[in-house]
């Protein structure tokens, strides 16, 4: 049974109509070192489905650096497309773990790759991903854009772009964009509202250059939030909680 803030939620209109939300191997891992928290994931899934029972239709795309950073093992020596394909591959074992914690609470999905692997998942087809939300499906696009030297960040973009998604939805373990990492600096300065220009000219990192650039050419604005704060998720999507949002105007 929802809460009575989650009733009156599902009865509000949410701002969004189709949305992506990226989240990143880290916010998966909880407070291990290394791989995958089931507790985590299955708190996510719950945030994901209440924002689905409000009629959002929900697309996912998750990383791997839980599991595997193509970039580090990179820098370690090994040959930089080889290191991304396996960073891909990190991000269909996190794909497939969500898709199961999402059908436990009755959330349909279905995982599309941009690798093909027909025994695991279903290829990446835009127009099938699209008809898949249109019947209530969250779609989970695993394997980034398929391609080494780009990022799950740009994937993001790409596919948000593609989908015709209204948002992009950062998924982070802190509450939005700061000048510096907060759990380090005490003095770090939070933002609100940046523009894509602010974000590539103090160089926020907030995503990658190539994400900032195409989620602008494509208007889509991106809100970054905690996904470790439960129910924050459907807060955003409200307008709600706490999150930066950056768009053309602040």
């Amino acid at each position: 049974m929802p809460t009575p803030t989650q009733a009156a939620r599902l009865m509000s209109k949410p701002q969004f109509r189709r949305v992506l939300i990226k989240i990143s191997g880290e916010a998966l891992m909880g407070e291990k070192s290394y791989g995958q928290d089931d507790t985590i994931i299955n708190r996510i899934c719950e945030d994901i489905k209440q924002v689905v029972d409000m009629g959002v239709q929900v697309c996912l795309v998750v990383g791997g650096g839980n599991i595997y950073r193509g970039m580090s093992a990179a820098a370690r020596g090994m040959e930089r497309s080889s290191a991304d394909y396996m960073g891909m591959l990190a991000t269909v074992l996190n794909a497939l773990a969500v898709q199961n914690a999402l059908e436990r609470v009755g959330v349909d999905t279905r995982v599309l790759s941009a690798i093909h692997m027909m025994e695991v998942c279903e290829p990446y087809i835009r127009r099938r991903a699209i008809r898949h939300m249109e019947r209530g499906r969250v779609i989970i696009c695993a394997a980034g854009t398929g391609n080494p030297f780009f990022t799950t960040d740009t994937a993001a973009a790409l596919r948000a772009s593609e989908l015709g998604c209204d948002a992009l939805l950062m998924g982070k373990t802190v509450d939005g964009v700061y000048n510096a990492d907060p759990k380090h600096d005490k003095a770090a300065k939070r933002y609100d509202a940046l523009t894509y220009h602010d974000v590539l000219a103090q160089d926020l990192r907030v995503m990658d250059a190539s994400a900032i650039a195409l989620a602008r050419d494509n208007n889509i604005p991106i809100l970054v939030f905690s996904i470790h704060e439960p129910g924050e998720f459907a807060r955003v999507i409200h307008g709600e909680g706490h999150y930066t949002i950056i768009k053309d105007t602040k």
